[in-house]
């Protein structure tokens, strides 16, 4: 059996590599396609050294331009790939553009479609994702849903149940096997001095906050009130650092921990350190739970609702209420409840299996 592995982003590669593994230990041959989607000067060797990935097949180099614009040029560049290589499936992950061209390329040639993070809504058509999984859910041969929630939310769609495999979270997956390969080899905590000291970990990137002067304002206003009385460590962003420069941020002054950018070991390590959390990032959010620390996301909605309902992680979509809120979550007690809601950490070797016989049935 062939797949044709779709990605286009630095956290989908990091879901892919465990699915790799259990897909190479069955027999089942895999190709990987980069559209290069989001560029990101970490994606090295050293990068799939550290996953035990190896190097895309395929890098199309498309990134920039307007929605429809890449996604287009994406679509135009998977088909023909498509049709060379002649994959019994096509295998993507969770929302970016990258999985909604590859969507509408294999679906075109009648090539069958599995769909990993499968059912996730965070029911904001504003956002670009919503758009993508939720075409992409329509189209998908197999869907691999991470929890009960993204289930039911397919079947309250019409989804009928036989396209449904609900496999638990990849993403538990590699938050397993990699937590244990970044204790033997993560030196982040040491290299930034944060062996003795309580800390916050900071990430904003979302354009939803960076790209509103007055949201970026308010944020980090309450970092710096939240910085005085203990340490804010934000691994700095690209499209964060340009953000502030141009709303003329004091860097010098400021009492924030700036960090360069960081691979997925080191900030699985501070993640698994720091005493609070603070994003505005999807897979950070769930990275938190899985390492036991409590996080505030800092948006209007996210696709995670689980870890919002059971009281673990908070919502924030007034940002004004930011230090309030990071203090009362640092001085609560709560109890870490069972990770079993995104499955028992074998959600990779049930995907490979399913496309095993995916084969078998066509």
């Amino acid at each position: 059996m062939k797949v044709l592995t779709i990605l286009g982003a630095r956290p989908q590669f990091i879901k892919a590599a465990i699915v790799s593994k259990a897909l190479e230990k069955i027999g089942i041959d895999e190709m990987i396609l980069h559209t290069g989607q989001h560029f990101d000067a970490n994606m090295s060797t050293i990068f799939f050294d550290q996953l035990g990935m190896k190097q895309p097949d395929y890098n199309l180099g498309i990134s920039g331009g307007t929605h429809g614009y890449q996604t287009g040029k994406m679509i135009e560049a998977i088909e023909k790939i498509v049709l060379e290589e002649a994959p019994d499936c096509i295998l993507l992950y969770g929302d970016t553009n990258s999985t909604l061209a590859g969507t509408i390329a294999a679906s075109k040639i009648k090539t069958k479609i599995a769909h990993v993070e499968a059912g996730l809504r965070s029911y904001s058509r504003y956002m670009p994702e919503e758009i993508n999984r939720v075409l992409t859910d329509r189209i998908a041969d197999i869907l691999f849903t991470p929890t009960d929630l993204a289930t039911n939310n397919l079947l309250a769609e019409g989804v009928i149940p036989e396209k449904i495999l609900q496999v638990g979270d990849v993403m538990y997956d590699a938050a397993l096997f990699f937590g244990e390969v970044a204790i033997k080899k993560s030196e982040i905590i040491k290299l930034e001095n944060l062996s003795t000291e309580k800390f916050i970990l900071a990430t904003v990137h979302r354009a939803e906050n960076t790209d509103n002067k007055e949201k970026l304002h308010l944020i980090f206003n309450h970092l710096e009130i939240l910085a005085t009385s203990i340490s804010v460590v934000m691994p700095l962003h690209p499209r964060t650092n340009n953000a502030l420069k141009a709303i003329g941020f004091d860097f010098e002054k400021s009492k924030i921990k700036f960090i360069s950018p960081v691979g997925y070991l080191d900030m699985l390590m501070l993640e698994r350190t720091a005493k609070l959390i603070i994003t505005d990032s999807g897979g950070v959010q769930k990275e938190a739970y899985f390492n036991g620390t409590r996080c505030l996301v800092i948006r209007e909605e996210t696709e995670w609702v689980e870890l919002i309902e059971i009281g673990f992680n908070k919502l924030l979509p007034d940002l004004s209420d930011l230090s309030r809120m990071a203090i009362s979550m640092l001085n609560e007690e709560i109890e870490l409840k069972s990770t079993e809601i995104y499955g028992s950490g074998d959600a990779s070797h049930k995907i490979a299996d399913s496309l095993r016989n995916l084969t078998l049935d066509k």
